[in-house]
């Protein structure tokens, strides 16, 4: 594995730093990830490769119902269960492709 020696500093204003990093922590994504995964996207589309949003159809954990989390849950098992699902180097490889 390639040792990770770059560091990144950026300048931003307060109000959207914090917004960014509570979007990400919603999605369990650490800030130094989120800026690894732009960067490698950036390079493999050769330019601002997308955006990236939370659905406003799926609640966060902590606005869902206990019942809606079983549910999510529920459906997710059902779906490794059947395998159906992707496999992670297959998805990164398209990424990458």
């Amino acid at each position: 594995m390639a040792m990770k020696t770059a560091s990144v500093n950026s300048r931003m204003r307060v109000d959207i730093k914090q917004q960014a990093e509570e979007i990400l922590d919603r999605l369990g994504i650490p800030r130094s990830v989120a800026m690894d995964m732009y960067y490698r996207q950036i390079i493999a589309h050769n330019g601002i490769p997308f955006s990236l949003t939370l659905p406003t159809t799926v609640p966060a954990r902590d606005e869902m119902t206990t019942a809606q989390f079983d549910q999510m849950m529920a459906t997710g098992l059902k779906q490794a269960k059947e395998d159906d699902s992707f496999d992670a180097d297959e998805v990164f490889a398209e990424l990458e492709g």
